[in-house]
Order: C-alpha cells, then sequence, then structure tokens
C-alpha cells in the first residue's frame, strides 16, 4: 500500500445504508417462530464505520434517515459512538428503513423495510478527495437513485487515486428483479478491495458452491484483494496475480451473536490495511475484531 500521509489524517469514507435493526432477543431457526425483538441501529455500512471508529480510524458516513424519531434515534446511536452527523441526510418525504433480523448461530434471516435508506444524493468531490478508502455495500448499490450516486462516487474516487472496498453482501430480496451482475462488472473495473462471504456468493451466483467452487469463481477476478469469509471456517484470501491462502477463525469463548460479526471482519482488515500491514496481518487483525464481536452481545464500542 502506498503512504497517503499520516495514518492520524488518513480517512475511510463509507457511504451506505442506515436503518434500524429489529433483532429477535433469542436465537430462533427463522422469522416464521414467534420472538420479541429489540431495536437497535443497524446497516452494514453504518456497523463498518462505526467500527473503524472503535478502532482507532477516522472515519464517516454518507447516508440517508427520515425526518422521523427512528432517524433521530440512528444520528444518537452514530454520534454516542464519535461519527459526526455531518453527511448524514434527513428525507422529509420518506420514512427511516427498518430491517427485520430473527438471530442464530449460523446465517440470520432478515426481512427488509426499506424507504430512506436508497435515497442517498450525489456526493461531493470535496469529501472524496479527503478520504483514504472509499467504501461501500451491494445493500446500498441495490436501488435508485443511491446507485447510480455511490458508482459515480467510486469512479471519481479512483480517478483521484482512492482505494476503493466493496463488501459485496448480495441478497436476492434486497435486490429482487435485479441480479446485480451489471453493478458487479462496473466495481470489478475499478480494482477493488473485495468482501464476500459463501452464502452472498451462493446467493449472487445462485448455486450451492463448494469452497474450492467459489474459489474457482472469484480467481480471475479483477479485484486488488479478494477476501471470501467462511465463518467459523476462516477465511480465504488473495491478493492479484497471487495465490489463494487460508486462515483459521480463531476460536471464540461464547456465541452471543454472529450478527455484525463479518462488518467488523472488514473493520478490522481495513484499519490494519490503512495502517500500511501486510494483507496476511490485515487478515489476522480482522479475525481478531470478528472474534470479539462474535462474543459481544453489543456493538464493540459498547461496554
Amino acid at each position: 500500500m502506498s503512504s497517503t500521509g499520516n495514518v492520524s489524517e488518513k480517512r475511510v469514507l463509507v457511504v451506505g445504508e442506515l436503518l434500524v435493526d429489529l433483532i429477535s432477543d433469542n436465537n430462533i431457526e427463522s422469522l416464521a417462530f414467534a420472538a420479541k425483538f429489540s431495536t437497535n441501529q443497524g446497516g452494514s455500512a453504518a456497523n463498518l464505520c462505526i467500527n473503524l471508529k472503535w478502532l482507532g480510524i477516522n472515519s464517516e458516513l454518507v447516508a440517508t434517515v427520515g425526518d422521523d424519531n427512528l432517524g433521530k434515534f440512528l444520528i444518537n446511536e452514530l454520534t454516542s459512538a464519535g461519527i459526526a452527523e455531518t453527511y448524514i441526510h434527513r428525507c422529509i418525504n420518506r420514512q427511516t428503513s427498518i430491517v427485520l433480523v430473527g438471530k442464530n448461530e449460523q446465517t440470520p434471516d432478515f426481512v427488509p423495510y426499506r424507504n430512506a435508506d436508497l435515497a442517498i444524493k450525489r456526493i461531493d468531490d470535496s469529501v472524496i478527495e479527503s478520504a483514504a478508502i472509499v467504501h461501500t455495500t451491494a445493500f446500498a448499490l441495490s436501488k435508485e437513485p443511491a446507485r447510480a450516486n455511490i458508482l459515480n462516487a467510486l469512479t471519481r474516487a479512483k480517478q483521484a487515486g482512492k482505494f476503493i472496498s466493496i463488501d459485496w453482501n448480495f441478497a436476492p430480496s434486497i435486490w429482487q428483479d435485479d441480479d446485480g451482475k451489471d453493478v458487479f462488472k462496473k466495481l470489478l473495473k475499478l480494482n477493488p478491495l473485495l468482501k464476500i462471504s459463501v452464502d452472498d456468493l451462493e446467493r449472487f451466483t445462485g448455486e450451492s458452491l463448494t469452497i474450492e467452487q467459489s474459489i474457482a469463481w472469484l480467481d480471475d477476478l479483477n479485484a486488488q484483494i479478494i477476501c471470501l469469509t467462511c465463518g467459523k471456517n476462516g477465511v480465504w484470501y488473495k491478493e492479484k496475480n497471487h495465490s489463494w491462502k487460508h486462515k483459521s477463525a480463531m476460536p471464540v469463548s461464547t456465541v452471543a451473536g454472529v450478527t455484525g460479526a463479518g462488518d467488523a471482519f472488514w473493520a478490522g482488515f481495513l484499519s490494519a490495511f490503512l495502517n500500511e500491514k501486510s494483507t496476511e496481518d490485515s487478515i489476522s487483525e480482522a479475525l481478531r475484531t470478528a472474534k470479539l464481536k462474535i462474543e459481544k452481545a453489543s456493538a464493540l464500542y459498547k461496554s
């Protein structure tokens, strides 16, 4: 990684979803079962931004919420975590988005109710220029007008010599009639840092893939670094023009919940990458941060 100034001056600009997660209090097999739910700040992009801040990285979030009390709740949660509301837009004509989540120890079941999160506006050049890394998610890219504005921002960021980071957290229920392939091709032209889970890849391809088949599918993609996260089976990763490597997940003392573990993983990776650590050391930090999240029932920044 080339230097872009003092580490303290480097910034990650996160563009994407900030929404309310209504998470089941107990583990349930699926949302088909009755459960009690608790209100939480959610959204992969917002979670990543907060985790980065907790790890000591200068991070800011571009997102949209409704001009309602749920939006106020989310902004209060952000500011409590040390994230400024500078780039959080309150949309008068839309309601804050909600995702209903059935917690379990494997892949959480969820149903999205979306409105304000997809109304992200055009991002000013000055905001992009002050960042070292610009990050977004498949969730954020799934709908217009956010999609066009985010792709435009990523293109301008790449032209300005910034690193592009993508969490391809693809889900058909989010994209609906769009298979996401056209957007994915556009992202690969930006030579990104790419995170994708085995579950994400299966949903994206519509196929049940072994680890070997997943690696083969990803092998020729134009990405600076690819991380294929495999839950309790650790992570496979590769740098461009290098061979795949594997690191095992770190043992956890107790499983409080896996919701948000992927966001913690990628925050750990980006924090180390931004501090000019090797890819191997960045993966180790990613796994350490994911372990901490799995062992906690709350956000990392909360004691």
